[in-house]
């Protein structure tokens, strides 16, 4: 009688597949459930850090409220030109000219009725109205003005007299807006706009403004 002889493979059989196991596959449940929810965690952190990057972006440039500024415009046309040196010195001088509002946020800036004024060594000699209105998102309102200066209220002319001989006068002018900023459509804050500029007007032989600065 034959004697049966149980034949053992000297290697471990392949999977039924062809390919080998994989470390993953071949680990315990526990671990890989390990290693998932570790997975998990980088993900999540990742994504909040992410998120906290963009609303600090978000709060610093979109949130964050500016002064709006208010300055003369360059872009002055004479109207009128009648100055005097003898017997007293004077003048009286119409003009038109900008009042511009320019709006840096990302939100409109409503803003409420103002007067703007023209002075000559700290006397007053005009005023102009600037009406309520509205500088839209990241824009720049211009208001269209009509000014007229005079020597009227002017106690003394002994330094007009020499600013007249030498061809030119100089203004400052001053005006303040007060109104809101107003953020995706629920935030408002107060906020407001003050001009001070200086400007130099030719007055012989030509009609121009020489300089304007505006702070």
């Amino acid at each position: 009688m034959a004697e049966k002889t149980n034949y053992q493979p000297a290697y471990p059989l392949a999977p039924a597949n062809g390919y080998p196991r994989s470390d993953e596959e071949s680990a315990n449940p526990d671990e890989l459930r390990r290693k998932k929810r570790i997975k998990l965690a980088i993900y999540i952190a990742i994504f909040v850090v992410f998120q906290a990057i963009v609303i600090a972006v978000f709060a610093v440039t979109v949130m964050k409220v500016k002064t709006p500024k208010v300055r003369l415009g360059s872009d002055v046309m004479f109207q009128n030109v009648s100055t005097s040196t003898q017997p007293s010195a004077s003048f009286d001088i119409s003009f038109t000219t900008q009042v511009r509002v320019k709006n840096t946020n990302f939100g409109p800036y409503k803003y409420d009725s103002a007067t703007a004024t023209f002075v000559y060594d700290g006397v007053t000699v005009g005023e102009v109205s600037i009406p309520k209105g509205k500088a839209g998102m990241l824009s720049t309102k211009k208001v269209s003005v009509t000014v007229n200066v005079n020597s009227n209220t002017l106690q003394s002319t002994s330094n007009l007299g020499s600013e007249l001989s030498g061809g030119f006068l100089t203004l400052t002018s001053h005006a303040k807006l007060s109104g809101k900023v107003e953020l995706m459509f629920v935030m408002k804050k107060k906020k407001s706009a003050e001009m001070n500029c200086t400007m130099k007007i030719n007055v012989s032989p030509n009609h121009e403004l020489r300089e304007l600065i505006c702070k």
